[in-house]
């Protein structure tokens, strides 16, 4: 069962805001809890286990408990990988809220193989499977799910999130691609986030063995995806996750500094909120 020593603080002052807008909270590794103006609530990628250890070691506190989580309506994930789709974080904070799942399809196949429905008590309605292409509608929120590419994931999906005149983009784990320039032409992006990290030693999952990794963008390609984009604001998430591929988001007002875009970088912590 995953314990929190934050207690209830992050829960208590998401479940109590009133935001005149869209505000994020974030979550640490590449999670968010969106809230609206009507009170509307999803999450993106909510993971609070603690890893593998010693291959994975998470380097930042675990900010809730979720079965301390009563408000939400949405779940979002981006891909199949165990910090994007996790059944002891997302299952029980399904079954306390009701929320439904949108997850692409090899997220949905890995509910299937771990039996969520019956570990957590959930139904088959409360999964939805998304495809690129498709638009959704959550409360207040529009949810359009967009291409991805991530090499290391089975089939991800992005996701553009609009409230009002608001807009915010998760790129899951991306690294730069031509379609990005796609999206960045279709959609007016206010505030994007993008998985952000050093190349280092991850322990092999055979083998044990330390092996060179690069999951996440570098700060080149961070840019160059903010680009693409033409992010008024990007949100570098990710960095402050797993040892051995953290880094420092600061370094990247240096490879920002000749380009257009992104316009702002918007460096948070894990329980630190935003406006869009």
């Amino acid at each position: 069962m995953i314990q929190s020593d934050w207690g209830r603080w992050l829960v208590d002052e998401i479940e109590q805001a009133s935001p005149t807008g869209l505000k994020i909270w974030y979550l640490g590794c590449n999670g968010f809890i969106l809230k609206a103006s009507d009170g509307t609530t999803i999450a993106i990628d909510p993971y609070l286990g603690l890893g593998d250890p010693p291959r994975t070691v998470r380097m930042i506190p675990v900010p809730f408990n979720p079965t301390d989580i009563t408000t939400l309506d949405s779940i979002l994930t981006t891909h199949e990988h165990t910090d994007h789709t996790h059944g002891p974080t997302q299952g029980p904070m399904m079954n306390q809220t009701d929320a439904h799942l949108f997850a692409p399809p090899a997220s949905m196949s890995k509910t299937v193989s771990q039996e969520w429905i019956n570990e957590y008590d959930l139904s088959e309605t409360d999964f939805i499977e998304v495809d690129a292409g498709q638009q959704h509608s959550v409360g207040s929120f529009d949810i359009c799910v967009e291409s991805a590419h991530d090499p290391d994931a089975i089939d991800p999906v992005s996701y553009v999130i609009s409230h009002g005149d608001s807009t915010f983009f998760h790129a899951g784990d991306s690294k730069p691609s031509p379609e990005f320039t796609t999206i960045g032409n279709r959609y007016d992006i206010d505030l994007g986030a993008i998985a952000f990290g050093s190349i280092g030693y991850i322990r092999d999952k055979e083998t044990c063995e330390p092996q060179r990794t690069k999951w996440y963008a570098t700060g080149d390609e961070l840019i160059e995806l903010a680009e693409s984009l033409q992010l008024d604001r990007v949100l570098p998430t990710h960095w402050d996750m797993w040892k051995g591929v953290t880094a420092d988001p600061h370094a990247l007002h240096s490879n920002a500094r000749s380009y257009r875009y992104p316009k702002a970088i918007e460096i948070v912590e894990i329980g630190d909120s935003v406006t869009v």
